[in-house]
């Protein structure tokens, strides 16, 4: 049986709305923006669907350089331009979202900002800070928004981590486990390999160590790091990477291509509880102390060949098992929020100094395993307050 426990209070969810009111009986503009997307391949095809559905951007064409993913977006209903030159002198298109490999992110973004588009731009939106510190110079010479596509701020076993977080439902959290496990290999092509900005900790990790930077408003004292070449790529087809935080929070991710028997989605520790996520199902549960009952000394039980009252299982009425909270939820949509930053009307969700720091953090990681050593004095945190 579920017991309810004081600090679990439902939360409603704020829908994300087309049209949305700022102050008293004022409401926002809702102009379409058209869209065209550069790289036709999975993820470029994948926003196509997801901006169908969105009121505020409309995806207009398509640029890529392989033949048949043009034929595929002409048979998806979307114009295929010859050329990239093409898409940047035509003057009805407000936006280029790149979904291209890494490697040439910088050279299409700059291009796109310097002939006065907004740009969209797939992560890792570069492989190395310079790279993206130029790329932030002519967002702000030109005046055009760049936004990178962090996407996975919006997932709901996340929100319900960072829900847990920011309330205190099960204490401080002092240890928070982020895991992604396949036993799929390393996916694709050009991400085994490392001129095209491939390998996990670049593909999934940018995920993973982003919703940290995310959540937890404080400086990254040290990180240590190790890479998986297991499968004999020139890229990692995993990693593990630990993070302490100056508030005292550890943080833990991991990322692997091959796991056959995958660990939680989430794991983490309060003061006074522990929840766990297994998958994006968000199946999962927290386990609370009972705050109504004093200490219980645990009863011995028989382990291995000896006896422990120390890893016996606390008793039933010392704890509470309840389901996971409902999750925080983003005012708008990742695109919603964007066409309002174009617009002037909000702040971005995913800001570019954020994205910066995460880059930085990157770079940090591949440094800790290189030299298999505790980096430390690198974050380029500011407090979001």
């Amino acid at each position: 049986m579920v017991i309810r426990h004081p600090l679990f209070v439902d939360n409603s969810r704020n829908e994300p709305s087309s049209v949305k009111q700022e102050g008293e009986g004022k409401i926002l503009s809702t102009n379409t923006h058209s869209v065209v997307i550069v790289g036709y391949g999975g993820m470029g095809s994948y926003h196509a669907k997801l901006i169908a559905n969105n009121t505020r951007l409309k995806v207009t064409g398509t640029y890529d350089i392989l033949e048949e993913r043009r034929k595929v977006s002409e048979e998806d209903g979307y114009p295929a331009y010859e050329n990239y030159e093409a898409v940047l002198n035509d003057p009805a298109v407000d936006v280029i979202l790149i979904a291209t490999p890494n490697d040439v992110h910088k050279e299409l973004v700059i291009t796109a900002l310097r002939h006065g588009k907004h740009v969209i731009c797939e992560k890792p939106v570069t492989m190395f800070v310079k790279d993206f510190e130029e790329m932030m110079a002519v967002s702000e010479e030109t005046g055009r928004v760049l936004m990178v596509h962090q996407n996975r701020r919006w997932d709901e076993d996340f929100l319900i981590i960072k829900e847990m977080y920011d309330k205190g439902m099960i204490g401080d959290l002092f240890q928070i486990e982020s895991r992604v496990h396949g036993a799929n290999g390393i996916p694709g092509d050009w991400r085994h390999l490392e001129a095209y900005g491939g390998g996990m900790l670049l593909d999934w990790g940018v995920h993973l160590l982003d919703q940290f930077v995310f959540m937890i408003d404080s400086r990254i004292k040290s990180v240590t790091s190790r890479l998986s070449f297991i499968l004999g790529d020139e890229v990692d087809d995993g990693f593990e990477a630990t993070l302490e935080f100056e508030n005292g929070v550890t943080a833990i991710a991991e990322v692997g291509t091959t796991n056959f028997i995958t660990l939680p989605r989430w794991y983490v520790k309060g003061t006074e509880g522990t929840a766990v996520i297994e998958d994006w199902s968000l199946k999962g549960r927290a386990v609370i102390q009972n705050r109504e009952v004093g200490k219980v000394e645990p009863k011995p039980i028989k382990a291995g060949v000896g006896l422990t009252k120390t890893m016996a299982p606390p008793s039933e009425e010392a704890t509470l098992t309840e389901s996971l909270p409902e999750p925080f939820q983003h005012k708008s949509s990742f695109y919603d929020n964007f066409a309002d930053v174009v617009e002037g009307e909000a702040e971005p969700i995913v800001k570019n100094n954020e994205v910066l720091r995460v880059l930085n953090l990157i770079e940090n990681v591949f440094k800790a395993a290189r030299t298999r050593e505790v980096v430390k004095d690198f974050d380029i945190y500011e407090p979001k307050n």
